[in-house]
């Protein structure tokens, strides 16, 4: 896990607008919080994936993605790393910087809606248009973002204050795929990523530099379903 980016701030500001931008620790598991190794059959019998371009990748014996040339994306499931808001604004100098409950569900909604736009563009420009019904052919994405740990929340006030980070965070994707027509579990992804920053100079962080870092990281897992799609279809 990388260690927390430094935050710096220029203070004279008032009011907050949060955005969606990211950064996640992945979910910890007994094996995790261990350092092992996952194990190799899960508890719901789907068998881990050697050799991934993922952290973690579990797939039902027997199955294949082969048949589907359409995707169902359910809604986005977003959840903050344990007490972030609470550690978050510890940090904080006054209560104008403060993130508050509704701060909150606006990011989550932003990182949802962010989601399902970058897998929508990415598949359906790969030739797997995204549907609504169920089907035969129809595969089932039940996405999560987990662990969302934010370190520079928008901050749009009246005033000349701004946030420097050396990173805008990390975020953890926890993706379940279904055959639609079934509902039978066929795979899952847990995979964390991190957004690289700057290489250690701290630079400013608002809403644009926000959702452009974390769409780069959407992008990549959106990319890295929609080519073993391809591939299973070639």
């Amino acid at each position: 896990m990388k260690n927390q980016p430094r935050r710096h701030k220029l203070t004279a500001m008032t009011g907050i607008l949060v955005c969606a931008i990211l950064a996640m620790t992945m979910t910890s598991p007994t094996w995790a919080k261990a350092k092992k190794s996952p194990p190799e059959v899960s508890s719901d019998g789907l068998h881990l994936v050697k050799d991934s371009k993922v952290a973690v990748a579990y797939l039902k014996p027997g199955a294949s993605l082969d048949k589907y040339t359409e995707v169902k994306i359910l809604d986005c499931y977003v959840q903050f790393k344990k007490n972030w808001a609470r550690d978050y604004n510890l940090e904080e100098v006054g209560l104008d910087g403060r993130v508050t409950g509704k701060d909150a569900e606006l990011i989550k909604k932003r990182v949802a809606e962010d989601f399902k736009k970058a897998f929508t563009k990415e598949l359906t420009n790969q030739g797997h248009p995204v549907v609504s019904e169920a089907g035969d052919n129809v595969l089932l994405l039940r996405p999560a973002i987990i662990n969302l740990d934010v370190n520079a929340p928008d901050t749009m006030r009246a005033g000349f204050d701004r946030t420097y980070v050396d990173s805008a965070g990390q975020m953890t994707l926890y993706l379940e795929l279904y055959d639609s027509k079934t509902n039978t579990l066929l795979a899952r992804v847990i995979d964390p990523q991190a957004d690289n920053g700057s290489g250690g100079f701290a630079m400013q962080a608002n809403r644009v530099t926000n959702t452009a870092d974390a769409n780069r990281i959407l992008r990549r897992w959106a990319k890295l379903l929609s080519d073993h799609l391809g591939e299973m279809r070639q």
